[in-house]
């Protein structure tokens, strides 16, 4: 659903006491799996409010590391909810700024039709060389992904055929590429457009795996930024959230 940049506008001004007529930068680190919904929103919220953000796309664990080590984030949208509250615990995230901007969905992808069926059988038949996931210490896809595994019993089966990558998005890319025959994806990496991409895919279900819940937080650095508030406004409003709902999360 396309929602007019009139309405976006009349949103950000309402927002609340922070309005600010200065144009901002805002530097925003984005977890691998809402690249491409944030992208959309971010030209959304530029056009409306004339700030500028500046998106930073990779694994939350990385993240983490960097916000630990200094890097100049403003805002995080995180593939889980522990990240936040870490880094709010630590003093690293402003009290109270956590919210959930989506939940996410695990799916099991091949861009060959047919050869994934609906209820993931394809892992036990053994029919395929190499299966494609995060990594389960960075991302929180990728942990998703290694407990579906247990609850099915096939951890030990399948660890040789395991290739990892850094976040859910180069997993994406292992698969996409042809270097695996499938992967554990984000749902919305297969959701474009209202539509899903070509292939075939099981859509796991939510009890194999804890819920993938994802927090975002103003960090230190975004505390007295109008451009930061007025962004948060603009992902709790229901125009974010059409999009984001369309791009394959629930919120």
């Amino acid at each position: 659903m396309t929602v007019p940049h009139r309405c976006l506008a009349l949103l950000l001004l309402c927002a609340g006491p922070h309005g600010s007529a200065l144009a901002e930068e805002v530097s925003v680190a984005v977890a691998a799996n809402f690249a491409a919904p944030m992208q959309k929103l971010a030209a959304e919220f530029e056009q409306a409010s004339g700030h500028r953000l500046k998106l930073a796309i990779g694994s939350t664990g990385k993240f983490y590391a960097q916000i630990r080590a200094g890097a100049p984030f403003q805002l995080l949208l995180a593939a889980d909810d522990e990240t936040p509250a870490r880094l709010e615990k630590e003093g690293l995230a402003v009290a109270g700024s956590r919210f959930t901007y989506a939940i996410g969905r695990l799916v099991l992808w091949s861009p060959t039709a047919g050869f994934v069926d609906g209820r993931g059988e394809v892992l036990r038949s053994g029919g395929f060389a190499h299966l494609a996931i995060a990594n389960p210490r960075l991302a929180p896809y990728g942990r998703a992904a290694t407990e579906t595994l247990g609850a099915l019993g096939l951890s030990d089966a399948l660890q040789g055929r395991v290739v990892m990558g850094e976040s859910v998005g180069q997993a994406w890319q292992f698969v996409a590429s042809g270097n695996a025959e499938l992967g554990f994806v984000a749902y919305s990496q297969i959701h474009r457009d209202a539509r899903l991409m070509d292939g075939s895919h099981w859509l796991v279900p939510e009890r194999l795996h804890r819920p993938i819940r994802q927090d975002a937080a103003v960090l230190a650095s975004g505390k007295d930024s109008a451009a930061v508030a007025a962004l948060v406004g603009f992902l709790k409003s229901d125009a974010a959230k059409a999009t984001i709902r369309a791009a394959g999360y629930g919120i």
